[in-house]
């Protein structure tokens, strides 16, 4: 059979090691579906952190990739008083840093014609009033057709006052096609203020005009589980309890506190990882099929599986669930401090800066499965991941392999620091005994991914324009997040759960006791 005709083609690349190369120039690029129609972005919160690292350096991706609509504006709002060129210069500053290669000033000089600029007092009902003819006139200068969204890079504590006044002074109202708001993470701190701020930002939008973002939800490797999982015959089949035998999934950092020490002080990992990313990933992990490769039927499937997530005993939540801080240590060859030790951090602060927890989704495709989940500060090394274990080989039919030798085949799917995905099974080792090795296929978003590509918050950040919310989380979905975590929050809190701080140095996969959840006496978390 022809190679070019059959079913393995030669331009087919099946490796068997990691490839380490450095990323194609060209490629092939997936097609473009749709551009978003005209509209009007308004960012909350436009001289915070988030808006130059992340916001307009996106737009910007955006715009010069020719994804953007040709009609639209951008318009920062902040305290701070400042021109419209002062904010354009010093977003500029941050945006020429990027990406290596990809800014130049004559794609800048046509962007920065669409930026501006208005302070305002986001708890002040006036400051909205005077809002609304600013956004007007810029809305009929640029053609937007009073296309509106509203993006929320604030604090948490400004979410409610800035969606009532928002509702108050008229501007959250359809006068276009669309009025939409998008809000970050954390959205509530437990499951009663999650409630409450569902409740009050829908007395002024609806559940389709509100994206709650979750950046983790856009990066390439977590978006292509869905089309990995069933858009191949070979994996569907065998993704349940009769030959999985556990699934592992990892977030862990080498960073510490850094300057969030006034926020990660009143949340800790549970608020700020698990609550959002971790069970995202879960649910990705473990849903079913959705019978359309749509927002609502997609965003169902997940609800599903976390509608199943069995509750923590909490009578021996010592057995589901470890907690620690990191201590002082060393990383990459440099001394760190401890988390107590940190700017802005209680010196005797039991903030949880690691958790590991293990946890079962009570249905008929994964019931007795545990799906063990970890996230960390000051880990060895940063990395993000989905490892799901295979179960091992029932018999052993070379006899003078011994059992302890075969490692269970895992599919890892790397969400950070690359974006890959990888297979490792076993082959008989060159010579004439019966010597056995692993070896890995991978597939690499960085080297096979194609010229054009979107990081997370790109990704999010069109789709939100173009209204699809496959990649945000619904009103229902966080609540029964926080319904399963409120419960151990609350424990901690009040001090029910016991644990010596700090208990990891910097620089070390965390706790000890981390590694007794696995119940697997050969088999550990998978090595930072």
């Amino acid at each position: 059979m022809d190679s070019e005709s059959g079913p393995l083609k030669s331009g087919m690349n099946i490796r068997t090691k990691i490839r380490m190369e450095e990323p194609m120039e060209g490629g092939e690029v997936c097609p473009v579906e749709q551009i978003p129609d005209p509209c009007a972005l308004v960012i909350f919160g436009a001289s915070g952190d988030l808006t130059h690292r992340k916001l307009i350096p996106s737009f910007y991706y955006l715009f010069r990739n020719n994804l953007l609509p040709e009609d639209f504006m951008i318009l920062g709002t902040a305290r701070t008083v400042m021109s419209h060129d002062q904010f354009r210069e010093s977003l500029k500053s941050v945006v020429s840093q990027g990406r290596s290669g990809l800014f130049d000033d004559d794609t800048w000089a046509v962007f920065s014609k669409k930026i501006f600029y208005h302070p305002m007092d986001y708890r002040d009902l006036a400051s909205f009033h005077i809002l609304g003819p600013v956004l007007s006139g810029l809305e009929q200068a640029h053609k937007t057709r009073k296309n509106r969204i509203f993006y929320l890079a604030v604090p948490p504590v400004l979410y409610a006052d800035i969606s009532r006044n928002l509702g108050e002074s008229g501007l959250s109202g359809q006068d276009g096609v669309y009025t939409r708001i998008i809000i970050e993470k954390p959205f509530g701190r437990d499951l009663q203020s999650a409630r409450e701020l569902n409740k009050h930002v829908h007395r002024y939008f609806k559940e389709d005009q509100i994206f709650r973002i979750d950046h983790y939800l856009g990066k390439e490797t977590v978006q292509n589980i869905l089309i990995f999982r069933f858009m191949n015959a070979i994996f569907e089949p065998i993704w349940n309890r009769r030959y999985i035998d556990h699934v592992q999934i990892t977030a862990a950092e080498t960073l510490g506190v850094e300057n969030r020490a006034g926020y990660y002080e009143t949340a800790g990992v549970l608020r700020d990882m698990f609550q959002n990313h971790m069970l995202q990933l879960l649910a990705l992990t473990a849903m079913e099929s959705p019978s359309r490769f749509d927002a609502g039927q997609v965003q169902e499937e997940k609800i599903k599986v976390l509608r199943s997530l069995r509750p923590f005993p909490m009578d021996r939540l010592e057995g589901s669930l470890v907690l620690g801080q990191y201590g002082p240590g060393e990383i990459n060859g440099e001394k760190v401090k401890g988390y107590r030790e940190e700017p802005g951090v209680d010196p005797a602060s039991n903030t949880t800066t690691f958790a590991a927890a293990t946890f079962f989704v009570d249905n008929w495709r994964w019931q007795g499965v545990p799906f063990y989940i970890r996230s960390g500060k000051r880990m060895p090394r940063k990395v993000s991941e989905i490892a799901i274990q295979f179960k091992r080989i029932p018999h052993l039919m070379l006899q003078a392999v011994e059992d302890k030798s075969i490692a269970p085949n895992v599919l890892i799917l790397s969400i950070q620091p690359e974006e890959k995905i990888m297979l490792s099974f076993q082959t008989k080792m060159p010579g004439f005994k019966s010597c056995l090795r692993q070896v890995v296929m991978d597939f690499s978003y960085k080297i096979d991914g194609g010229a054009l590509a979107l990081d997370s918050y790109e990704r999010v950040l069109l789709d939100g324009m173009l209204g699809d919310q496959m990649l945000f989380v619904q009103e229902e979905g966080v609540e029964l997040t926080w319904a399963l975590l409120t419960p151990v929050i609350e424990a901690i809190e009040q001090g029910r759960v016991k644990a010596r701080f700090p208990n990891y140095a910097s620089g070390t996969p965390g706790p000890a006791e981390a590694d007794t959840l696995l119940d697997h006496e050969e088999d550990r978390w998978r090595k930072l």
